[in-house]
């Protein structure tokens, strides 16, 4: 469904399955926003990943490397290119697509307000076997040169305690509102509505 904003946490999603919904959506004209990219999960084992990547790095310009191809650290970019893959970017339609994507680690202001939704096609739980090896993008980032790992930490940490406060005063207001809709004077003022047709 199409709305103004989706915001997706990405955390236990697995890399190509989330990266080729969030292209569909793109294409269409969806604005997307994904945060927690450090917590997307890839299948096989830590090493093998590590492997591939080592190799993906090997890849340059031997004339002049800093032409490029550019190899992403951040788990973030690591992200964005994936889904650039799977999208005509070279075109205007899919530089335009690109345009729409957002991607960040951790959960940073305002998306910390917002609601966040999963992308139950491309779970891990759901879509990997539970004997399977699996790593993430956050351990592979940091292995290859993302130096940025325990500041997001740090701030995810304090995220999580707003995050729960919040959570437990919103809990206490939901029950006070349901005590007090029980109480005698709302049920004479409902009475008296319910005449009028309210």
């Amino acid at each position: 469904m199409f709305e103004k904003q989706i915001v997706i946490d990405a955390r236990g999603h697995l890399l190509g399955r989330l990266a080729s919904v969030v292209a569909k959506e793109l294409l269409n004209g969806q604005n997307v926003v994904v945060v927690r990219c450090e917590g997307i999960n890839i299948s096989g084992s830590f090493y093998r990943n590590k492997l591939k990547y080592k190799e993906f790095l090997r890849k340059r310009c031997a004339v002049h490397p800093r032409r490029g191809p550019f190899h992403f650290r951040a788990p973030s970019r690591i992200f964005w290119r994936v889904v650039r893959g799977m999208l005509p970017h070279k075109l205007s339609r899919g530089a335009e697509a690109l345009k729409r994507l957002k991607t960040f680690e951790g959960v940073p202001p305002p998306y910390d307000k917002q609601k966040r939704v999963v992308v139950p096609a491309a779970l891990k739980v759901i879509r990997l076997k539970p004997n399977r090896k699996f790593c993430t993008v956050g351990r592979l980032s940091y292995e290859m040169g993302w130096k940025f790992k325990d500041v997001v930490d740090e701030l995810e940490t304090k995220r999580k305690v707003k995050s729960d406060a919040f959570y437990k005063a919103k809990k206490d207001a939901q029950k006070a509102k349901a005590k007090a809709a029980q109480s005698d004077e709302v049920k004479k003022v409902d009475e008296v509505l319910a005449q009028y047709g309210y």
